[in-house]
């Protein structure tokens, strides 16, 4: 009989963002809502 283990560890860091990655990402979130925002429009006008 055979007993095979296998042992690991997931150390998770917070990353810090640059100020210029911050305000990337808060333009994507406001562009994918407004997107949302058009779709949820269009679908009522059908």
């Amino acid at each position: 009989m055979t007993l095979n283990i296998l042992f690991f560890s997931i150390t998770v860091k917070k990353r810090k963002e640059s100020l210029e990655e911050a305000i990337r990402n808060e333009t994507i979130e406001q562009l994918y809502d407004q997107h949302k925002d058009r779709q949820v429009t269009a679908y009522h006008l059908m």
